[in-house]
């Protein structure tokens, strides 16, 4: 699937109510130190699962098109500490790749 597939298929799976209520409820349990991301990572998967990305082929370089996609469905999801994880994680994890080599 392309990521516009992808985010029209999750768009109208959920409505936006819905979407802007996971971001709120992401920022609400964050706040209280509370880290359920279950539904949140489901989503995640999916999205990973239908772009077909593989930790293989994208080694040495991050392809950002997963968080994209959940940035451009869930409206603010960029200011919840689970997408500043994913972004962390993934530097992460390149570094160690990139100076392995």
């Amino acid at each position: 699937m392309t990521p516009q597939e992808i985010s029209e298929s999750i768009k109208a799976t959920y409505n936006r109510d819905l979407r802007k209520q996971v971001v709120k409820k992401l920022l609400s349990d964050e706040k209280e130190k509370h880290y359920d991301y279950r539904i949140v990572n489901q989503i995640f998967s999916y999205v990973i699962k239908s772009l077909g990305w593989d930790i293989a082929k994208n080694r040495d370089e991050w392809d950002e098109t997963p968080l994209e996609i959940m940035k451009d469905v869930f409206p603010k999801i960029e200011t919840t500490r689970w997408y500043q994880n994913q972004k962390v994680m993934a530097e992460k994890n390149i570094g160690v790749v990139v100076n392995d080599k």
